[in-house]
């Protein structure tokens, strides 16, 4: 009896901690759904717009324009602001608002405005880009703008008609986008004039004693462009240092190890003692232009370039480099660089362009005057800004149209 008791009592104790357990619990979910309720209310949008009363949206900081200070006064205004929606996440933005000149937009990477009526544009970034991941059934007010700097190696997909066409606006490599990125690698004019890291002739001939007359520097080895089985050939036919993985037969200093290295002054040095760089890219397309041919041109080295096919439109004169494309068979390329290395008259015809400061090329010129972002520059807004802001634009023209179309 007293042992059935003991346990009576013991169901009891058990049945009221159990209580106390749960009314503490549940008064916790009621707080917690009271925060949730409250984040919400802050964080989500008023018919697809941001209440800024509680929370203000900030600026990306990547915006040099104009500060958008949203206050009490402009909460009403936000319910005009049409929605950019990173499908394929670039930014890692939740949400804010973009002043794009006298247009305002609200980005966001949130997919639970899919199907928001304010919703006017999808984004995409090209490296993650995924055609069984889209946002369907797609709906006839919605733009698609693709962003995507890489080259074909990067996403294939995006580079055959019938997925390239899906979207109304790009920013690719090439100049047929709406956004074109060719110089993407290219601060500007003044760093192909400079002299600063420029070798005189007279000693990169002393300092062929102990270098080679061509330098490789790769650590991406056999991409879709096959470049490392030209250049394996070419040594073959004559000398070249190669620092990198790719067919390394030269080491760089220990602190020159790694891809942070690459824009190092140290290793500009090194490369600049030579007189010819192997400049070949990942990829074979029209205007896909990277550092690989803008570095040796900056460093007063001739490149020997092997890439997009329309190059010739890029050069900064009709004589700054040497195309792999003219030259029938590797033996014939080494051939010619033989001479070159071995005549400085002909040798300085490549770097006159450079040493004169005069840059011939008016497509290259006009590209760099009239692009709407800069490279490595805070007084500029960067590709990326400049990406959302053409498709923000474009979205308020259609808009603008749609009311004057009303009114006729």
């Amino acid at each position: 009896m007293v042992r059935i008791q003991r346990r009576k009592l013991l169901a009891s104790c058990l049945c009221i901690t159990a209580t106390v357990f749960l009314l503490v619990t549940l008064q916790v979910v009621v707080e917690l759904g009271k925060f949730e309720r409250k984040k919400f209310k802050n964080s989500n949008l008023n018919d697809g717009h941001a209440q800024m009363e509680e929370e203000p949206i900030h600026l990306h900081p990547f915006l040099k324009r104009e500060g958008l200070t949203l206050n009490r006064k402009k909460t009403m205004a936000a319910d005009s602001y049409p929605i950019m929606l990173w499908w394929s996440p670039l930014t890692g933005e939740t949400g804010r608002l973009g002043q794009c000149g006298a247009d305002t937009c609200f980005f966001t990477i949130n997919r639970t405005y899919l199907h928001h009526h304010r919703t006017k544009a999808f984004l995409f970034y090209g490296t993650d880009f995924n055609i069984d991941s889209l946002p369907l059934p797609r709906k006839a007010h919605h733009d698609w703008a693709l962003f995507h700097e890489e080259s074909p190696k990067n996403n294939y997909k995006l580079f055959h008609q019938p997925v390239i066409t899906l979207f109304n606006y790009t920013a690719t490599f090439s100049r047929h986008s709406h956004l074109p990125l060719t110089t993407q690698y290219l601060e500007g004019t003044e760093v192909l004039k400079s002299l600063r890291y420029l070798v005189p002739l007279q000693s990169k001939n002393h300092l062929r004693k102990s270098l080679a007359p061509l330098v490789y520097v790769q650590s991406d080895c056999d991409p879709p462009s096959d470049r490392d089985s030209y250049v394996r050939e070419l040594m073959t036919y004559i000398e070249v240092d190669s620092y990198g993985e790719c067919l390394r037969n030269k080491a760089l200093p220990q602190q020159l190890n790694g891809p942070a290295s690459m824009d190092a002054g140290d290793f500009y040095r090194i490369l600049a003692q030579y007189k010819f760089i192997l400049a070949f890219e990942n990829a074979v397309c029209d205007d896909y232009v990277t550092e690989k041919f803008w570095r040796p041109l900056k460093l007063g080295v001739v490149p020997v370039y092997y890439g997009s096919p329309s190059i010739a439109d890029w050069l900064p004169s009709n004589r700054s480099a040497i195309l792999v494309s003219e030259f029938s068979h590797p033996r014939e390329l080494a051939s010619y660089i033989r001479q070159l290395d071995h005549d400085d008259r002909l040798y300085q015809a490549y770097i006159e362009w450079k040493l004169k400061g005069e840059i011939s090329n008016q497509r290259l010129l006009t590209a760099l005057r009239e692009r709407k972002w800069g490279v490595q520059d805070i007084k500029q807004d960067n590709y990326i800004d400049a990406f959302e802001c053409m498709v923000c634009t474009k979205v308020w023209d259609n808009i603008r149209l749609q009311e004057k179309a009303k009114h006729l």
